[in-house]
């Protein structure tokens, strides 16, 4: 009799282990496919990387593992109230890698990644290997794709460009006839001036595709622009 009992339990401890272990399995899983997302962001020297969306990953799998599994002795829980907090909280996480820079917003893109990592993660979580898996590598080549084909990646940007210079009234009206040519639209001005020089401040919306490094380095061979940057 005594022999029937320890060869349940070490049956029920074998059991558990290996069921802990698969459920360990998805968080590592779920790890990797963050590590692979984060590295098309950090190579292209992104604020958060590859350790950051595999703990985001890892994270998410873990929260999703143990409120689906961890709570089964107690009675009609409702595992989903963990999974609603995860995608709640990730946003906070996400917030802090957007920055606001002369009406200039980056980190957009960087910030969704990171809440559908933890998306990707809750999917793996949940033991649903194929979806999870799926969408890692989706975000992935959605990434890559838009990003690297020029007519699916290109869009209108905003940018200041502030010049100095002591011939104002030439240089502005030169300056609006090259933004007329090049389709720059001019959205707000700002003017200050002073006895020996006027500084000049420009809202600009650049076309899609438009390298604004070209503008600055044309205008700064201009000998009546002191000095420019945007």
């Amino acid at each position: 009799m005594y022999q029937v009992q320890e060869t349940i339990v070490n049956f029920v401890v074998r059991y558990d282990l290996v069921y802990q272990t698969s459920l360990f399995l998805r968080i590592i899983i779920a790890g990797f496919l963050g590590y692979l997302i984060g590295y098309e962001r950090k190579s292209r020297y992104k604020g958060a990387g590859m350790r950051t969306h595999a703990i985001v990953a890892m994270g998410a799998a873990l929260m999703m593992v143990v409120s689906k599994y961890g709570f089964r002795d107690i009675p009609d829980y409702d595992a989903s109230r963990v999974a609603a907090q995860i995608v709640s909280g990730i946003g906070f996480l996400g917030a802090g890698v957007i920055f606001v820079k002369n009406n200039s917003v980056s980190g957009l893109t960087t910030a969704a990644g990171i809440w559908a990592t933890a998306g990707v993660g809750m999917a793996i979580g949940a033991g649903t290997y194929y979806v999870g898996c799926g969408a890692g590598l989706l975000l992935i080549l959605t990434q890559i794709i838009l990003h690297d084909v020029p007519f699916l990646s290109k869009e209108p940007y905003r940018s200041i460009l502030k010049l100095t210079t002591t011939h104002y009234d030439s240089v502005i009206t030169e300056l609006f006839h090259y933004f007329n040519e090049e389709k720059i639209k001019v959205l707000n001005v700002k003017i200050s001036k002073s006895k020996d020089s006027t500084k000049v401040e420009l809202d600009l919306l650049y076309p899609a595709g438009y390298g604004k490094n070209d503008l600055i380095i044309r205008w700064s061979n201009d000998k009546r622009i002191e000095s420019i940057s945007g």
